[in-house]
């Protein structure tokens, strides 16, 4: 069981020696050269989120990476875009790899999100943009579903800030020894509830530093960091920034954080519950920009609370919406456990005035006006739910809907609709949703809906604990 402090890995801030500083971010395309002639890298990542947000890709030569895939894209199988967490791929997908023998599809890379790994020394990674033999864009590609809603914001001149903040649980176990034990009985990595605590995070806290250092060095921003409600729980909040960005770093900070507590014979989940405690969340903050940097959210006295009328109809937009697109952020069986009303995840559909108790939180104001939108838990794919954000914002301003009152105190005592109760729930209101075929197109409502329906097959074929302990004797 890992003590969470390597020996490289000293426990008091004081005796770490300086940093290098970091390399630049992007890396520029010529240093990448520079520094694969030295050997300095010898390994090239080209990777592309999955539906589950995962970076998934193949390792490559960096002159080869520079000299032809660059330019070209590199081939990778279909079924990468339609499969459930298990890599299984079930009928239904509105993209069939089987339909389509298996074949390829390209992994175009972005340049702009090229950076060094601290994690694994000598390596690059670049995620990438999936395209058809034609070179088109794969429209169920989560990165391109959220492009898509971009360019509709850039259609009005307009374009997205976001950030995310997630929660994740510790534990002392490693991933192997939490793999053998079924992962029951694992050893959480602080023993109480350490919200905002500092002394009770002190034994994990070199390699939360550790977590920390290693995004500021691939081009993050790490803005907050702290102990979360659940014991072994902890947040770290990443500067907010373009939006398709923003998701970018938000699936290189779990892959990475998953690599460095594996290195120190940890292990974290990011699943939204757990067990009984406190669920991990993915709160996103959002606002709008436009062509000259400024603020469309903010007070211009044409709306009321605070806000401008064009924020007003964003958030009637998300609620509007909020049933329909439940699935965008809670993609998973296990979503919903945390949304029960017992936790601490709203499970009303409602707004308030710095309201934690609300799905949809507005708080700040002038450059800072913005949602937080806190329905999406720690397992969501960031681009989807996102793009299911924006989508609902953009509903609302395109039909002017009119915004309720902001509701007070316990949102979730209150008499107001509920969000799904369940993942079928959800897939049934995705796919039944005008809104969402009008927003996404149908090839996307079906594709998601498969994965939903994938999932929700995985878990009627298993035996839960549940089961068996009610009915193993007594049955």
């Amino acid at each position: 069981m890992s003590p969470l402090i390597g020996d490289d890995l000293p426990p008091l801030r004081e005796t770490l020696p300086p940093a290098p500083p970091p390399p630049p971010f992007p890396v520029p395309l010529e240093r990448l050269r520079e520094d694969a002639a030295t050997g300095a890298v010898t390994d090239v990542i080209v990777a592309l989120p999955d539906l589950q947000g995962r970076v998934q890709g193949s390792r490559l030569n960096p002159r080869d990476f520079t000299d032809r895939v660059l330019s070209q894209g590199f081939g990778a199988c279909l079924y990468l875009l339609a499969t459930d967490v298990e890599m299984e791929s079930r009928p239904g997908y509105a993209t069939d790899p089987w339909g389509g023998g298996l074949g390829d599809f390209s992994i175009v890379p972005d340049p702009d999100t090229l950076r060094y790994l601290p994690w694994d020394p000598g390596t690059a990674l670049v995620l990438g943009d999936a395209r058809d033999a034609e070179g088109r864009p794969v429209p169920v590609a989560p990165r391109q579903v959220l492009r898509a809603q971009l360019d509709r914001l850039a259609e009005r001149g307009w374009h997205a800030l976001a950030g995310t903040e997630l929660e994740f649980l510790v534990f002392r176990d490693s991933y192997q020894e939490a793999f053998e034990a079924d992962y029951r009985n694992l050893t959480t990595a602080t023993r109480f509830n350490s919200d905002y605590a500092l002394p009770e995070v002190t034994e994990i806290d070199p390699l939360m530093r550790r977590i920390r250092t290693a995004m500021e060095r691939t081009g993050m921003t790490v803005e907050s960091a702290r102990g979360e409600c659940h014991p072994g729980q902890y947040e770290i909040v990443f500067r907010y920034g373009d939006a398709l960005r923003a998701c970018d770093n938000h699936v290189v900070y779990k892959a990475g954080a998953r690599a460095l507590a594996a290195q120190a014979g940890a292990a974290l989940t990011f699943m939204a519950k757990f067990d009984g405690g406190e669920g991990n969340s993915c709160h996103v903050h959002l606002s709008l920009r436009d062509g000259t940097g400024s603020p469309v959210f903010a007070d211009d006295g044409s709306g009321r609370y605070g806000m401008s009328k064009h924020m007003e109809h964003f958030v009637a937009g998300q609620l509007a919406c909020m049933r329909d697109f439940a699935l965008l952020s809670a993609p998973n069986v296990n979503s919903f456990k945390r949304l029960s009303p017992q936790g601490y995840a709203p499970n009303t559909v409602s707004w308030g005035l710095d309201n934690r108790t609300c799905p949809v939180r507005v708080v700040g104001s002038g450059e800072s006006a913005r949602i937080e939108f806190r329905v999406p838990g720690g397992d969501a794919n960031p681009y989807m739910a996102v793009a299911g954000i924006v989508a609902a914002g953009l509903h609302g301003i395109d039909h002017a809907l009119p915004l309720p009152d902001p509701t007070p105190g316990d949102a979730s005592a209150a008499d107001l609709p509920r969000l799904p109760a369940s993942l079928e729930e959800a897939v049934v209101a995705w796919e039944s949703s005008e809104v969402a075929r009008s927003c996404f197109g149908p090839d996307v409502v079906r594709h998601y809906a498969a994965a939903g329906r994938a999932e929700l097959a995985a878990f009627s074929a298993s035996v839960t604990d549940f089961e068996l302990r009610r009915h193993f004797e007594r049955g």
